[in-house]
């Protein structure tokens, strides 16, 4: 990767860090925990999220890098409509989705910001 040394580097997967760290956070409360199946479902593709920055940064190189910010943001859709679901099945609070709702958005944006700087 020409600009960066290591995926930990990258703003994208900083807070997508940041957004499994919530998240972890949320599915472990009781009333959460107990549905098993989104659960699951939402504690994976939030680290979706992070683990496909890693992987493309460990490709080598630009052309190889650029599919996986994309694939990224594929799953902050994903979460997002996983944080809907949540929501409505009162899981989690409207600030917390606001908050992780939000960070979704801006993971995207950073991706496409990867992405159209390196095309």
């Amino acid at each position: 990767m020409a600009t960066f040394k290591s995926f930990e580097e990258i703003e994208s997967w900083k807070s997508s860090q940041e957004l499994c760290k919530m998240i972890f956070s949320q599915i472990n409360n009781p009333v959460f925990s107990n549905d098993i199946a989104l659960k699951d479902q939402i504690n994976r593709a939030s680290g979706s999220i992070m683990d496909n920055i890693a992987e493309g940064s460990g490709l080598g190189g630009n052309k190889e890098f650029v599919l996986f910010p994309g694939y990224s943001s594929d799953s902050c859709a994903e979460v997002k409509s996983q944080l809907i679901r949540a929501m409505d099945r009162s899981y989690i609070t409207n600030d917390d989705f606001n908050r992780m709702y939000s960070l979704t958005n801006n993971i995207g944006r950073m991706n496409g910001g990867l992405i159209d700087y390196f095309i």
